[in-house]
Parts: C-alpha cells; structure tokens; sequence
C-alpha cells in the first residue's frame, strides 16, 4: 500500500501537473475516508489547530513535493530516501521530548544519516537537475518526520479516521489553488489517470489510516517500522514497470538506512 504510491505517482506526472497530482490523491482519499461513519465523529475545539498543522506538514506541502521531485528523479530513488522517515520520526520524537536519545538510536541516527548520504550522492554527482530532486524528496520526509509525533496525542484521543479526514480536508484548500494555477500545463491521459485511483483510495486513504493508528500504539518512532518495507516496494516496482536504474552506492545506502532506522526503533534497555 505504502510503497506504491511513488510508482504511481511517476505515472501521473507524465502527463498531470504536481498540484493536480496531489489534489488527485486527497480528493480520492477524503472521499474514501467520507464513506467511514466513525471518520466524521467530533474533535474538540481545541485540537483543530493541531489537525490543521498535520494537514499542512503530513500532506499538502509533502503530496506537492513528492510529483514536484519526481519530474527529476526515478520512482525508485523517491522510495529509497522515504526509508529515513523513522529517523527523523525518532530525532523530532526526541526532541519534542526533550530527552537525548539513547546509545541504540544516536548509533542508528548515525548510520542512517551516512545512508542518506549515500543514496543521494549518485543522483546529486549526476547534475543539479535531479539533485533538486532529492532536496525536494528530503524536505518531505523532514516534515513526515514532524507529522508522524504531532499524529500520535490525536490518534489516541480520536482514533485515526477523523483526524486523517478532517486533515485532508484542510490540505485540500490550499492544493485545490494550486491545482486550478497548473491544470493548464497538464494534459489528459488515461493511464495517469488511473494512477490517482490506487494513489488516493489505497495510498493516501486506507494506508495513512493503518500508518496513524500504528504510530498511535506504538509511538512516532516505533511506529514508522513499516517505513522499512518502502525502499523495497518501491525500488522493485520502479524496475519492473518503469525500468528505472539504480545506482549499486544507492543500494548500499538503503540498506544503512534501514539499519539505522531498525536501531532507532528500538527500545533502550533500563540498564
């Protein structure tokens, strides 16, 4: 469900617009979260401020990103940088609590902070052009990182259905305008198309409800272990649907990451 989302994402910016793309998968996802009754139950007053900001930060500036770079680099590297969400999940997780993280997470914030090094150097060597690129990829996983501990106090209080709907709902505001500036520069096709239907139903309706409701049980760290499969689907899907090529130090980085991120996931003994 999870790591999907950037092949399709690469098959709707052959012909549509970043904005378009990313008000194609909120529609798509609100709508399918709109058929839940549970998903239109009342949050409070006073944490509308906090759904808002997860509006912004986890979807409207990120579903932006995520087409913007991929008009510059492959599906597959897209994946494979997402793989750092849960450092940064653990760093801001640590930082909100104002608590130094433990040896096991600063070991594997280390490690998967050399891995991103990695998996980045082949595309920015390449030209400034697909360097943007993984810029553009990084800030949206920084600010995935943000989303996922401002998701877990409303997940517990709410459940994750109607804070995702009520988020989408402010994240379409401002995509809508942005969508309505690009549609010009965007033609129709029907395989980018058909692309937004997984994007939206599958990738940003029912896996943000799963994802939520993780982080929700098990902490914002903890929580984005299924970040870990991402690298993996995504890199096999842009190989056999894209033919996408990927760099053997990209690789290499990945698997850091991933390391890195398996460690800053785990608990810190009492001893």
């Amino acid at each position: 469900m999870w790591g999907s989302s950037f092949l399709f994402i690469a098959i709707g910016v052959d012909s549509f617009a970043p904005g378009v793309v990313a008000f194609a998968r909120l529609a798509l996802g609100a709508g399918t979260l709109a058929l839940f009754p549970r998903a239109r139950a009342k949050i409070e007053a006073e944490d509308w401020r906090r759904v808002a900001a997860l509006g912004i930060l986890w979807m409207a500036v990120p579903f932006v990103l995520f087409p913007l770079a991929e008009q510059r680099i492959s599906s597959a590297l897209a994946g494979m940088l997402n793989g750092a969400v849960p450092l940064f999940s653990a760093l801001f997780a640590a930082l909100l609590m104002r608590k130094l993280p433990g040896r096991h997470q600063i070991a594997g914030l280390l490690l998967g902070f050399v891995g991103v090094v990695a998996i980045a150097f082949p595309a920015v060597e390449d030209s400034s052009f697909t360097g943007f690129g993984v810029l553009l990829i990084l800030l949206a996983v920084v600010f995935y990182g943000i989303s996922f501990n401002l998701a877990v106090p409303l997940q517990q209080r709410y459940g994750a259905l109607p804070v995702l709907l009520r988020a989408q709902l402010v994240a379409l505001a401002p995509v809508t305008l942005l969508a309505v500036v690009q549609l010009p520069a965007s033609e129709w096709s029907w395989p980018s198309a058909i692309a937004m239907v997984p994007l939206g139903v599958i990738s940003t309706g029912v896996a943000l409800v799963a994802m939520t409701n993780l982080a929700g049980r098990a902490g914002a760290a903890r929580g984005s272990i299924a970040i870990y499969f991402l690298p993996i689907v995504a890199v096999s899907l842009g190989l056999i649907f894209r033919d996408e090529t990927i760099a053997v130090l990209s690789l290499a980085g990945t698997a850091l990451v991933l390391g890195g991120a398996w460690l800053t996931s785990r608990k810190e003994s009492s001893g």
